[in-house]
């Protein structure tokens, strides 16, 4: 009866490692995929694997080219394939304005292939141990993704069950050992509940409480102050697709410490007020979201003036001057005030309120610099400069913050983690034409391109991967 019994539990123990082997290997697969995407294909291509982004959608990329080797090839170094004259590769290049895929030579075919089966798997919505992307159908478009919560609760009560198992076959074992050696006179099995209070099983608790509890305390660390696609609410509705888009507004005309500054600076009222002085009904939202900014600085847009005195007036006195303005307005566009804009006037000016008022401070006072919410923040030891990428190296805009004027409220684009500007310094090559402050490079650098020595100069090169040059 106790072969039977230890037979059976060898066999249960060897079926639930066999399926929590493969769930775990195939787990592991899409997990080093998701890795190698987010590390080198999520700053172009959308993490939907539906949309496109700066690339196309890649949900079915397999599929589209029908060839795994070709796809590889252009995975790995996609100019090359266009030099070839490949059909596709020269059919996406072309569509895609020409703008050349970074070139990822360190991926191995597994590499590869983990990153296409987490492409597969996200397209499809079926990621082992990941649960589907929700989406908020309210005012807010922000996506929850789910945790793997439920898998790690999983693998845990197999490995659980496997412990116990083992438990109760060396107890098996050891109490047939002592059948054989003391006959009538050995001591009795074990139960459960004395196996998993022993000393061995309490001092494994303690350690796995301490391994898991310092595996996740590193995680959460390292992810702390990470925050890609940030979008929150702003006191004012400004929209970059409408500036930056439609009307084709330079980044540096509104943020001009870019070019010049280690930061790229929030644009003051009076920059706005370069255009809004004579623009004074927006496109979108009226009188709105431009009666705030008017608010904030005390500019009387009926009068084309500023308002005197205007930090020495109350509450009510500002709210008749710029009710007056919104309802001037509205009447020109209805002909009369009826019950509509009775509502739309209140609305607006519990907008102006609850934008240039400070709720936490309890200051209800109107006028005052406008509160706008903070998207990117690199933590305190790190040092960044706008100047030295947008004026000295030529990024654009777009590269870190990806495509902006196609944005009505700003998120964080990019990671902004050490590794993905670690992988942009090794990728990015340096641009010497019309650029003096690459002067001491260029006559070295210029010589072993010419003995064809190497045959680019990336960041890198020139010092882009030092440590101090980020964390002095």
């Amino acid at each position: 009866m106790i072969y039977k019994r230890l037979n059976y539990s060898i066999l249960v123990l060897l079926f639930t490692f066999s399926v929590s082997a493969l769930f775990a290997q195939d787990q592991a697969a899409v997990e080093a995929g998701k890795t190698l995407f987010k590390n080198n294909c999520a700053s172009c291509h959308n993490k939907n694997m539906k949309d496109k982004l700066t690339g196309p959608a890649l949900g079915g990329v397999q599929e589209r080219w029908g060839d795994d080797v070709a796809l590889y090839s252009w995975i790995r170094n996609s100019q090359a394939m266009v030099s070839k004259g490949h059909p596709r590769s020269v059919a996406i290049f072309n569509e895609y304005n020409k703008v050349a895929m970074t070139a990822f030579p360190s991926l191995s075919d597994v590499d590869i292939a983990n990153i296409l089966g987490y492409i597969n798997c996200t397209a499809a919505g079926n990621c082992p141990g990941e649960t589907p992307v929700l989406v908020d159908k309210g005012p807010s478009t922000a996506k929850t993704e789910g945790s793997n919560n439920l898998l790690y609760v999983f693998l845990f009560l197999i490995l659980a069950l496997l412990a116990i198992i083992l438990a109760r076959i060396i107890s098996n074992l050891n109490h047939i050992a002592a059948v054989r050696e003391f006959g009538a006179e050995a001591p009795a099995r074990k139960t459960l509940s004395e196996i998993l209070s022993s000393k061995g099983v309490v001092s494994f608790a303690i350690f796995a409480v301490i391994l898991f509890g310092g595996y996740y305390t590193v995680r959460n660390s390292i992810n702390l102050g990470r925050q890609q696609g940030y979008q929150p609410e702003q006191p004012i509705k400004f929209s970059h697709t409408t500036h930056a888009g439609v009307h084709k507004i330079d980044c540096q005309y509104c943020h001009d410490g870019a070019r010049r500054s280690k930061h790229s600076v929030i644009p003051a009222a009076n920059t706005c007020m370069n255009c809004h002085k004579a623009i004074k009904v927006g496109s979108t939202y009226g009188t709105a979201e431009l009666t705030k900014i008017y608010a904030s600085i005390g500019f009387d847009p009926k009068g084309d003036t500023l308002i005197k005195n205007y930090d020495q007036k109350t509450n009510k006195e500002i709210e008749a001057i710029y009710k007056g303005w919104i309802s001037e307005n509205y009447i020109k566009e209805k002909n009369m005030m009826d019950a509509e804009g009775e509502a739309m006037l209140a609305s607006q000016w519990d907008g102006i309120v609850a934008s240039l008022t400070d709720k936490k401070t309890g200051d209800t006072k109107i006028q005052g610099p406008i509160e706008w919410t903070r998207i990117h923040n690199l933590p305190d030891h790190v040092y960044f400069n706008h100047a030295q990428h947008v004026t000295v190296g030529k990024v654009a805009c777009q590269n870190c913050h990806g495509k902006v004027e196609e944005m009505d409220e700003v998120k964080q684009y990019a990671p902004l983690s050490m590794g993905w500007c670690i992988n942009c310094h090794r990728e990015t090559e340096v641009k010497f034409a019309d650029n003096k402050y690459y002067d001491n490079y260029y006559e070295l650098y210029h010589e072993q391109i010419k003995n064809r020595q190497r045959d680019k100069v990336t960041v890198e090169d020139i010092g882009g991967t030092e440590c101090q040059k980020c964390h002095y």
